[in-house]
């Protein structure tokens, strides 16, 4: 047993060795592409390391498998020189690709790629050919001495029959396997974003290991974003002419300054069917209720989506949603996404993001690195008794104290502050600590309310009320009851502006969308919008056609002036037509989707 576990303990860690030098290797021959020191390179290979030692794992199923049948069969010296071959191979293909094409792309090595083999000439055509010559000899070069070194390394030959019970611990080692593979046993699976760490891309590609990178991207690349050409692009573009002004005009002015401090706070899954105002519930969400009458409520606010990853994308980037794909979880797409964040961190403000959950869930770090947010902070800041308090994480009640603290400590500093913060504990299974209705979800969100209300209660006692802006919204709507994504009060959801820096209360009953916050809010702080191509100052004197749209799985609902109206795509019908023009205002839905996905797919 003792040879089995050293043949596969050293194919593992000499596997991740290989990766780490790669990693070393990718940021020396790129250094012109950022300023980074040894400690930046440690600091890259430990953050790499959960990514590399998954993509090892997965490398070492077959050995895993030639080990276990080695238990009763002797294994030919000669039986795993074509896997370290094919290994040596792959990996020199990735290693090399990656570093010598980021110059040129400045993004990790991905399927994208394949892509450039339907027209090998234009691809060849921006590079020399003895440029070509160099990056073959490299290939082959790094190849034998990747298959060199594993064949020396962890020879195959002195395994030797075994013990009938040595195969019963092989047996025990596969779940072990599965769950280190998939990265623990958390909601999140192994995914890029989780090794992104610093406002510095290049250290964050630095510590992407490319192997994994092309293969997670592989299958999104060749499936993921479905083609919508419901029109020609001719009548597409001419009925999207006008929808998404990216400018504000004399925008109506909502606060007191251009400079407050912004604390954007996502509700998980707050719908409006459990508000007084939009769905007609007192005694779920007393201090929401009660709040709207003492800041700028948006009562005419619809979510974009049907789930947190794409909400949140949606809320911060200003960026539709699709029936079937999530970007959040496309890194070779978020980082060409304008965002609040950024666009805020370069006026001089400081950003940071607060989640108690599992901050690598659906690539959310990735996403909100690239963004824009400087300090992320997560359920790993929290003692293990806290990360045990809910199923998702940190119990709310905790993270909204978090929240004060970050509030009261940035209002002292000299730059003004923008947080981020996710709520989590409104989610099923509605775990939560208090218990004053019977219906578990109400309850769920009752306990949010008063997290809320709490949170609320205490800035108002804080000298940085004066100069603070806090943003309440949802991530998404929730299907509750009778209220489906075919209802029209699903996706209508309550937004709420509050804090010192509101200069009165108001009411504002335009029609708008999740989408909407960027453009409205950096209008209001006079900050330039036009990267947000979907996003709309919903204050400004051009927004004349107010209207909503909302993509589910697989449909999109649309609402205006005429009604509401949903569209199944599976069938390809109306589902819900409560509209004067049905007709009109899908066709318009379907523009706008078909628009966002051929700007996605084109987005390089």
């Amino acid at each position: 047993m003792k040879e089995r576990v050293f043949f596969l303990l050293k194919f593992f860690l000499l596997t991740v060795i290989i990766f780490i030098v790669g990693k070393c290797g990718f940021m020396v021959y790129n250094h012109d592409a950022a300023t980074w020191t040894m400690a930046d390179m440690l600091e890259v290979i430990g953050h790499g390391l959960s990514l590399d030692v998954s993509t090892a794992l997965y490398f070492l199923i077959i050995p895993f498998f030639v080990a276990w049948a080695s238990i009763w069969l002797p294994m030919p010296r000669w039986l795993m020189k074509p896997y370290y071959i094919f290994v040596a191979i792959a990996f020199s293909l990735a290693f090399v690709y990656d570093t010598c094409l980021y110059p040129y792309w400045h993004f990790k090595l991905d399927a994208l790629c394949l892509q450039y083999l339907e027209t090998p000439s234009e691809a060849m055509a921006s590079v020399s050919t003895g440029y070509i010559l160099l990056l073959l000899l490299a290939l082959i070069v790094v190849a034998v001495i990747i298959s060199l070194a594993y064949i020396y390394v962890v020879p195959v030959y002195r395994l030797k029959k075994g013990h009938w019970w040595e195969s019963f611990l092989f047996v025990l080692l596969i779940p072990v396997m599965v769950i280190a593979i998939r990265g623990g046993l958390d909601e999140s699976t192994t995914n890029i974003g989780q090794v992104y760490y610093s406002q510095n891309q290049f250290l964050n590609h630095s510590a992407v290991n490319p192997v994994f990178s092309f293969l997670s991207s592989f299958e999104k690349t060749a499936s993921y974003v479905p083609d919508y050409q419901f029109m020609d692009d001719d009548e597409c573009e001419a009925m999207m002419q006008g929808l998404y002004p990216t400018t504000s005009e004399n925008p109506d002015t909502l606060l007191t300054t251009q400079r407050p401090n912004v604390v954007v706070i996502l509700m998980e899954s707050c719908g409006g069917v459990f508000t007084q105002d939009i769905g007609g519930k007192k005694e779920v969400m007393p201090n929401l209720n009660r709040l709207e009458s003492e800041g700028v409520y948006f009562s005419r606010f619809y979510a974009n989506s049907y789930r947190t990853d794409r909400g949140t994308l949606c809320t911060w980037s200003g960026y539709p949603s699709f029936p079937r794909s999530s970007v959040m979880k496309m890194p070779a797409k978020t980082r060409l996404l304008p965002g609040i964040a950024g666009s805020m961190l370069r006026e001089g403000y400081t950003t940071s993001y607060l989640y108690g959950g599992d901050i690598n869930f659906t690539n959310m770090r990735g996403y909100l690195v690239n963004i824009g947010f400087e300090d992320l902070y997560w359920k790993t800041d929290y003692t293990l008794e806290e990360q045990e308090t809910a199923e998702w994480g940190v119990r709310d009640d905790i993270t909204f104290k978090t929240l004060s603290q970050m509030v009261e400590q940035k209002s002292q500093q000299e730059k003004p502050f923008l947080i981020g913060y996710s709520t989590l504990s409104s989610h099923e299974p509605w775990d939560v600590p208090t218990h004053r209705l019977d219906d578990e979800i109400l309850n769920a969100f009752n306990y949010l309310d008063e997290c809320i209300g709490n949170f609320i209660s205490e800035m108002k006692k804080s000298p940085a009320w004066d100069n603070l802006l806090i943003i309440l919204l949802p991530d998404h709507g929730y299907s509750y009851g009778e209220v489906g994504e075919e209802h029209p009060m699903h996706d209508h959801v309550p937004m709420l502006w509050l804090g010192g820096a509101v200069k009165e209360p108001r009411r504002i009953t335009q029609i708008c969308n999740q989408t909407d916050l960027p453009a409205t809010l950096l209008g209001q702080l006079g900050i330039d919008h036009q990267d947000y191509h979907f996003s709309r100052d919903v204050l400004s004197k051009n927004y004349t056609y107010p209207f909503a749209t909302h993509t589910y799985n697989n449909g999109i609902s649309m609402v205006d002036s005429t009604g509401f109206a949903v569209l199944d795509l599976n069938a390809n019908m109306i589902v819900t037509d409560q509209s004067t023009d049905a007709q009109a205002l899908i066709k318009k839905g379907k523009a706008i989707l078909q628009m966002a996905t051929r700007e996605l797919k084109n987005m390089k």
